[in-house]
């Protein structure tokens, strides 16, 4: 069964980057050498990872990094941190 990978990463710029790829070590080989010019990684290494979780279904970890994106910088700390319990409460939307 072929695995996939979705990962942050953290930039110079302190900023975080999320990302899919079947290769985990080869992926982050890519980005910390600079391999991709026009990537979002390319002008904000170096980079550091963060976090990663292995997969077994492409489809769910498509859905979970699409889902990661969206995330503020607080839960994706959270997450970084293993504070899941942080997670419900920073998903709620905060009004005025």
């Amino acid at each position: 069964m072929k695995k996939s990978y979705i990962y942050i990463l953290k930039c110079a710029d302190d900023t975080y980057y999320t990302g899919i790829t079947s290769n985990l070590n080869k992926r982050l080989f890519e980005h910390k050498s600079g391999a991709h010019k026009d990537s979002y990684t390319y002008k904000r290494r170096p980079v550091e990872l963060k976090f990663y979780a292995e997969f077994t279904d492409i489809n769910l970890a498509i859905e979970t990094e699409k889902q990661i994106k969206k995330w503020s910088r607080a839960k994706k700390e959270a997450l970084i941190n293993d504070e899941y319990e942080k997670l419900p409460n920073l998903a709620k939307k905060k009004f005025k």
